[in-house]
């Protein structure tokens, strides 16, 4: 008989949020809106979903005050000064984003430096709308925080919006959830209910990932996947980072790369680097994917799916590989097997060409 979750000593928190799923459910914007106590929304996207914004800012009515259509990935400074500057000339007094983690990244951005609450509506299965995490760049480095503050009031999950998500995006930002998942199942701090959420975050992903990538997905399939990224995200707001998530900062924030595909390049590696130190608690992972490892299992679905699989694909170099191992040695997160330099080259170099991961 397989045994239970349970650990001898954990602590768990709640999170203080709202999550609704319903097909349709950008139509419920204004009734959200109004359930906080608020008239005056500031909507956000990226560029490229402009039109998805002024779309839901005339669907608000009277209820919003303005469209910012500048943001980017890794949250840059700048731009959140930028938007900082129009909400407050706009005087909103309420955040919502729609679109992936660029969007949420900056209604967070936005919400730690004014306490404003914030309605995301996700368009990607990033996740990071689950978490009190706000990852921010300036001056070519990415730099992390976990506050409160920064985690959405509201999440609403819409299928129908997902349907458009360019398939290269699907198969990235779906790796990228799974990556939260995985590394929750190894945290220091890890507890019984989120492995429970991550263990079936990663079922819901894998399930539903290669219907969507076939084209074969349906409704179900595509709440299903946005359901498991829900899981994922809320996992990562519960644990610590580790190896995975500071390898994808540093390039992230060290070379521009994009955010999802970086994530979905490095995860094999990353799991097969720690493995060995926790076989026990990746077992599970293996067992989805119905492999001996879980690195192994990663590798395959990632395959199978279409995932990028070289960091050189995504715009790093050869001669990029010393500064991206300074970047990924300093101020390691806390890590199950210690962080040692000639490995994590080693490991930079096997992501660099695309050759498979090795414990």
């Amino acid at each position: 008989m397989t045994s239970s979750l349970f650990q001898p000593e954990f602590a768990y928190s709640a999170a203080p949020q709202r999550v609704v799923f319903a097909s349709g459910a950008q139509t419920q914007v204004a009734a959200e809106i109004a359930n906080l106590g608020r008239s005056r929304a500031l909507v956000l996207t990226t560029p490229e979903q402009a039109a998805a914004g002024q779309s839901l800012l005339a669907a608000v009515g009277g209820a919003g005050a303005g469209h910012f259509a500048g943001a980017t990935m890794h949250t840059p400074v700048e731009v959140t000064e930028r938007a900082l500057a129009v909400l407050q000339d706009l005087q909103a007094d309420c955040l919502v984003a729609i679109g992936g983690g660029s969007t949420t990244g900056l209604s967070k951005a936005l919400a730690l430096r004014t306490g404003l609450p914030q309605i995301v509506i996700p368009t990607s299965f990033a996740g990071s709308e689950a978490t009190p995490i706000l990852g921010q760049t300036e001056a070519g480095r990415k730099t992390t925080l976990t506050d409160p503050r920064v985690r959405p009031t509201v999440i609403l999950y819409d299928a129908t919006l997902v349907r458009s998500l360019p398939p290269h995006l699907v198969v990235s930002s779906g790796m990228n959830a799974i990556a939260h998942a995985v590394e929750g199942l190894y945290a220091r701090d890890r507890n019984p209910i989120s492995s429970l959420m991550a263990l079936e975050g990663i079922r819901a992903l894998a399930h539903a990932l290669p219907n969507l990538t076939s084209g074969t997905g349906q409704d179900h399939d595509w709440g299903e996947a946005l359901y498991g990224a829900w899981l994922c995200g809320t996992v990562l707001g519960q644990v610590g980072m580790a190896l995975h998530h500071k390898l994808c900062h540093a390039l992230g924030g060290g070379f521009n790369l994009p955010h999802a595909e970086t994530h979905a390049v490095i995860l094999p590696h990353a799991v097969a680097y720690i493995e060995p130190a926790v076989p026990d608690l990746l077992r599970p992972v293996a067992a989805i994917f119905g492999t001996a490892t879980a690195y192994e299992g990663l590798s395959a679905f990632a395959a199978r799916i279409g995932a990028p699989r070289r960091l050189s694909d995504l715009g790093l170099t050869e001669a990029n590989l010393p500064r991206a191992l300074d970047l990924a040695t300093a101020n390691p997160y806390w890590n199950p097997r210690p962080i040692e330099r000639e490995a994590i080259a080693a490991l930079l170099a096997r992501a660099l060409a695309g050759d498979p991961p090795q414990p």
